[in-house]
């Protein structure tokens, strides 16, 4: 298998809504903020080629979506659909991939599934021949969402999705869960290349891919959306369930660290992969830290 990171378009978020348990004090440390007390965040796909040659792209970022005014109040930078840059920098277009696996439905993950706003058209899904991955629970948990993440979700993309007739849902249950020994569900299209694992902290039905190769690399998502959310106790103002989410983390780093399993992060501004690192203390951080990845071998 070869690996690349792909930039979407990126995003500054409130800091104290991404690091809301954390005294503003020390979170400006590691994200300084900008005059709106702001953090820079990336919204990073993972891309992977199988053996057998198909495209698997992990996440789309939050693309282009927005109207002008919804961009400004997301602090989206770019005007472009950047991911689809990134992919022609590599001689791709949507059209190329064969697999967009979804780990969860807010729209700073899925929005860039869609072509970029245009005034007065319709909402229109890219990647015309790929097999949409998502789980189950979740997916229904994006059509009747609670009032406290409403906002999180994408008005009718369910609907797009559906109606592509290419949708295969994950189903993962309490087996699956990162508390305790999970075991891992496989899909008919991935087989036994990618492991998926379920967590509920940051929302019902958050579903974790973990690539399996020479050396396992998992896909973080907003359980770990970068390194400084490695440290457990850090959580989100964003997160559902803060409780839960850190005990997932702590099993999940557990087992990633006795395994060797690098992590990649979708929203570190810095950093797309690195290895995990505990002191003895038993506090978790990371070493041999990437920047990007370039069709590496893994």
């Amino acid at each position: 298998m070869q690996a690349w990171s792909i930039d979407g378009n990126t995003q500054r978020l409130d800091g104290g809504a991404m690091f809301g348990n954390v005294p503003r004090a020390l979170w400006q440390k590691w994200l300084p903020p900008d005059e709106q007390h702001r953090v820079p965040l990336a919204c990073r796909a993972l891309l992977v080629r199988l053996d057998d040659g198909r495209y698997v792209l992990f996440e789309t970022g939050i693309g282009a979506f927005f109207d002008p005014a919804m961009r400004e109040r997301f602090g989206v930078v770019e005007s472009e659909h950047r991911l689809l840059l990134s992919l022609a920098e590599i001689g791709l277009t949507d059209a190329d991939i064969d697999v967009v696996v979804l780990s969860h439905l807010h729209f700073d993950h899925a929005g860039g599934l869609l072509a970029p706003w245009v005034q007065g058209e319709a909402m229109r899904l890219l990647f015309p021949k790929a097999r949409f991955v998502v789980a189950r629970e979740h997916f229904e948990r994006a059509e009747k969402p609670h009032a406290r993440d409403r906002a999180s979700f994408i008005p009718g993309l369910n609907d797009l999705l559906r109606a592509s007739g290419r949708l295969e849902f994950v189903e993962l249950g309490p087996a699956q869960s990162l508390i305790g020994t999970p075991v891992p569900v496989h899909t008919e299209c991935l087989g036994e290349s990618v492991a998926f694992y379920l967590s509920n902290g940051h929302t019902p039905g958050l579903m974790l891919s973990e690539l399996r190769g020479a050396q396992n690399i998992v896909f973080c998502a907003d359980l770990i959306p970068g390194r400084p959310w490695v440290h457990v106790p850090v959580t989100m103002g964003y997160d559902r369930f803060p409780e839960c989410l850190i005990d997932e983390k702590r099993h999940f780093l557990e087992d990633r660290f006795a395994r060797g399993v690098r992590l990649f992060f979708t929203h570190d501004p810095e950093v797309a992969l690195a290895s995990i690192a505990r002191d003895g203390n038993g506090r978790f951080s990371t070493v041999n830290e990437r920047q990007r990845l370039d069709g590496v071998t893994i």
